[in-house]
Parts: C-alpha cells; sequence; structure tokens
C-alpha cells in the first residue's frame, strides 16, 4: 500500500513540475527587457532563481559590475545611502548544471572560485561569446535563460556606462570617484523588479539554445578575462574600501 501511495506521488510530482518554462521581465532604472528561462533543462536553478523573485530579493538591487566585452553582473548587492555597497543574504546554494553555453545574450549564475556548487543569488549576462573561457571552469557556469527580443539593447547600454571601479554609475565623474563621493541611488543601475510575465507551458519551444560540449575538454586560460571575475590589485585596494566582496564569475 505505501509502495502505491509513494509511486502515486512521485507520478503527481512529476506532472506538476513537468513541461514548465517562464518569461520573466527585468524592469530596471535604464529600461526594461525579457528572458526565457530554460525551466526543463537546469530545473534546480530555474527554481532558485524564481525562489528569490518570489521573496523580492532583487527588488531594489543593482547592477554591481560590468566587465566590457564580457558580462553584466547583479542580484547580490544594494545600496542603502552611503558607501560600502549591502550584501544582500542569500539562500542555500544550488546544484551546478552546466547544460548550456555562455554565448551572448545567455543569463548565468555567478560563482566562488574553486567551488562548483555555490552559486546563490548572483547572476551575470554574457555580453560577448565567454565559452571557451566559461564553459569549462568551475565545472562550467550555469547558463538558464536567454534574452528575448530587444533586451540585449537595454543590457548593452547598462554595459556603456562609465564605471567606478567596474560599478556601473550615470552622473557620477571619475573624479567622484576618485575621491569616494557619496552618490546617491540615481546614480546606480537599479534592478526595480522583476516579475513572472509568462509561465505558459513550454515558452521556449523556438528557442535553440547552444549546448556546452566544452565541459570535458579542458582549455588553458585564455588572455582576455581568464580571471573571470577575479579581481585586480586596483579593484581589490578600492573594493576593500568600499567593502564590496562579489561573487566571482571565473577562477
Amino acid at each position: 500500500m505505501l509502495k502505491k501511495i509513494f509511486c502515486a506521488t512521485l507520478l503527481l510530482l512529476a506532472l506538476t513540475h513537468s513541461t514548465k518554462a517562464t518569461i520573466v521581465e527585468f524592469q530596471t532604472s535604464e529600461g526594461n527587457f525579457q528572458v526565457n528561462l530554460f525551466d526543463q533543462s537546469t530545473p534546480n536553478t530555474v527554481n532558485n532563481f524564481l525562489q528569490y523573485i518570489d521573496e523580492q530579493h532583487y527588488t531594489n538591487s543593482i547592477v554591481h559590475r560590468v566587465s566590457p566585452n564580457f558580462v553584466v553582473q547583479g542580484g547580490g548587492f544594494t545600496f542603502d545611502g552611503n558607501w560600502p555597497l549591502t550584501a544582500l543574504e542569500t539562500n542555500a546554494a544550488v546544484v551546478n548544471e552546466p547544460i548550456y553555453s555562455n554565448v551572448k545574450g545567455t543569463i548565468a549564475m555567478a560563482k566562488i572560485a574553486d567551488n562548483i556548487n555555490s552559486a546563490t543569488d548572483q547572476w551575470f549576462f554574457n555580453l560577448t561569446n565567454n565559452a571557451s573561457n566559461l564553459d569549462v571552469r568551475n565545472g562550467g557556469f550555469t547558463v538558464f535563460g536567454q534574452v528575448i527580443g530587444d533586451g540585449m539593447t537595454v543590457i548593452e547600454h547598462i554595459a556603456s556606462l562609465s564605471l567606478c571601479q567596474s560599478i556601473p554609475m550615470k552622473d557620477y565623474t571619475s573624479q567622484d570617484c576618485s575621491n569616494q563621493s557619496t552618490p546617491g541611488v540615481e546614480n546606480f543601475v537599479v534592478i526595480e523588479q522583476i516579475i513572472i510575465i509568462d509561465s505558459s507551458d513550454v515558452t521556449d519551444a523556438d528557442l535553440t539554445p547552444t549546448k556546452n560540449t566544452l565541459i570535458t575538454a579542458p582549455v588553458e586560460p585564455t588572455p582576455d578575462n581568464s580571471e573571470g571575475g577575479a579581481l585586480t590589485w586596483l579593484s581589490v585596494f578600492m573594493l576593500i574600501f568600499f567593502s564590496i566582496r562579489k561573487k566571482i564569475i571565473s577562477e
């Protein structure tokens, strides 16, 4: 009897969680864009991301890192009126799911160096094809969605803003950055909220994400961005001042 109940429960769970996909909208101070999540192939990562959305974890967080021609990163910090940025409390880390390739226009999870299953709340958008670097490092970086429509226009605009120690900032001069002048929230790129706009079955039917075929073929570090999210010594000095503890996108 117990065996039948157990089997019935498993069947119910399978029916409940199968053929499900989701489109979310990032609403930011620099414009909105949509991302189609790969629910069926990266379920742990997507469920983790959606849980943070349900908890409004990302509401009023900021984009805290741009590496030109590499990534735009956010999800882990907010600005409370003064330096340093405030790190958001995270849930437990999720198991890595390196199914898809880190090509341009994809969203993936940031991780701690040398820790394959360390992704929590921080994500990044690939500004270019980073497959040869990120698909093999640290067990591969989990791509769990794809920007759709003209969304990359907004992301690339964010990437084009002036940087203060890798943080994209508006109307905040290099002199302000050198003086560590206290900015206002209006100087940051704010993730106002992320909302689910379509939870219909199989919203990714028309997408053809690129598979990660490099995960079993280690490669030597590439000269550009070989350290991924590792900090330069100057960045280390400045970020110690700001006390920004960032997740690392690569080893």
